[in-house]
């Protein structure tokens, strides 16, 4: 039996499943009578969506069924950073979202501080874009990750806990 067990916090999502939601918008905006003829372009980059349209309402409508895409996916709305749309030539719109992925180094010890100020027993260690967290007694563990559940309520990212051990 192991003396210690661990696991990790990180800021992650499926990207295969935000491909699929991607594909899906795409379809819709195709089919959609409003939106048909905007001659939209979605474009998914590794850190970003770019959104191009020929209006602000066609934009905001796209964004709405983004939303719902991404929701029946089961990826969180946190994930996205949507920036202000500007006006390019042409009559056209386009919009940035950016993608967040990983945990700041300002979250990172954020959360760190929650962990230590409320549980003595476990240790918090930050490892680049996550946190490591070590105690000699699984229960100590899933306090932890009560804790930090309600705790991301606070902060604007998706939190996950992986490597469970």
């Amino acid at each position: 039996m192991p003396s210690s067990y661990s696991f990790d916090v990180v800021s992650d999502f499926d990207r295969q499943e935000l491909v699929n939601a991607i594909d899906q918008l795409r379809r819709e905006v195709e089919q959609r009578y409003d939106l048909k003829d905007s001659k939209t372009e979605i474009e998914i980059e590794d850190d970003q969506l770019s959104i191009t349209s020929s209006s602000d309402m066609n934009i905001n409508s796209i964004n709405d069924i983004l939303r719902q895409k991404v929701t029946r996916r089961k990826l969180s709305l946190k994930i996205f950073d949507f920036l202000e749309a500007e006006t390019i030539g042409g009559n056209r719109v386009k919009q940035k979202i950016l993608l967040k992925r990983g945990l700041s180094q300002e979250i990172a010890k954020k959360l760190s501080k929650v962990v230590r100020d409320n549980l003595k027993k476990v240790t918090v260690s930050i490892q680049g874009d996550s946190l490591r967290v070590t105690g000699k007694n699984k229960d100590d563990l899933q306090l932890v990750i009560n804790l930090l559940r309600k705790e991301e309520e606070k902060i604007d990212i998706p939190l996950q806990y992986q490597n469970y051990r």
